[in-house]
């Protein structure tokens, strides 16, 4: 089993956010122990972003760090965990909140919804966004 940057790199789709977590020099940090639970947002939901924001982002480290690490949650929480946090929140490693509701499907953050779960990791879980999370201002 592969830590979380392999099993994303492996996986094809998260491209951006390999690329951003190399630029944010946290590649070392999710491949070390963990357990971390990942919120992955794929490349098409780093498309999503206004045009230019990527490239933006990548310049601008501290605020990238905070973005990425605001997808982040300590400890290895399985979809199952998730389902029974409905209207909870989950404190991020950048030190925010994640709303969560499971109606209809698990949202984040009201509007960014979990398409794939329970990608084991050997130091965590990826759990699939549609959609890149930004910690509040």
């Amino acid at each position: 089993m592969h830590n979380i940057i392999d099993t994303a790199v492996a996986a094809g789709n998260f491209k951006t956010l390999a690329a951003a977590l190399t630029a944010a020099d946290l590649v070392d940090t999710l491949k070390g122990a963990g357990p971390y639970t990942v919120f992955a947002p794929t490349d098409e939901a780093f498309a999503k972003l206004p045009a230019g924001t990527v490239d933006s982002l990548l310049k601008d480290v501290p605020k990238l760090k905070a973005i990425l690490t605001y997808h982040v949650v300590s400890g290895k929480v399985m979809a199952a965990d998730v389902m029974t946090m409905d209207g909870k929140s989950a404190k991020t490693v950048n030190g925010a909140e994640l709303k969560i509701s499971t109606e209809g499907g698990v949202k984040l953050n009201g509007n960014v919804s979990v398409t794939k779960t329970d990608i084991d990791c050997s130091n965590g879980v990826i759990h699939v966004v549609d959609a890149v999370l930004m910690p509040p201002a």
